[in-house]
């Protein structure tokens, strides 16, 4: 397993950690606390996206979606809905969405790396 795999395991390990906060949090309507670990989530997503755009991961920069390869289908409008209102339970839900569809392109993509590595 390379580094990057590594980094991408250990941030969705994270990721699933934070969701059953996440989820407890907005059973208990918590809206302060959701906010809060709504933008540590949001904070993860925006890492994870630049893993899978083989970005460095140390950089603080503002990411262009436009110029990723590898991302979710409306990226920019759903994440502008969830940073705007990360209190919201369904601002939750489209991060969780988000977070999936994120590691079915990130696996994808190290599949096709790996094809293509082999045939060289």
């Amino acid at each position: 397993m390379n580094d990057q795999s590594m980094t991408a395991s250990n941030l969705l390990e994270e990721w699933n950690g934070m969701k059953a906060q996440l989820e407890e949090v907005f059973r208990k309507r918590e809206q302060k606390n959701a906010k809060l670990l709504m933008e540590k989530g949001i904070a993860l997503f925006n890492q994870f996206l630049n893993i899978a755009n083989d970005l460095d991961v140390s950089i603080r920069k503002v990411i262009s979606y436009d110029e990723l390869d590898v991302k979710p289908v409306n990226l920019k409008e759903r994440l502008e809905f969830i940073i705007s209102r990360p209190h919201l339970y369904h601002s939750y839900r489209q991060l969780s969405e988000l977070m999936i569809e994120m590691q079915k392109l990130y696996v994808k993509n190290e599949l096709i790396k790996k094809s293509s590595s082999r045939k060289s």
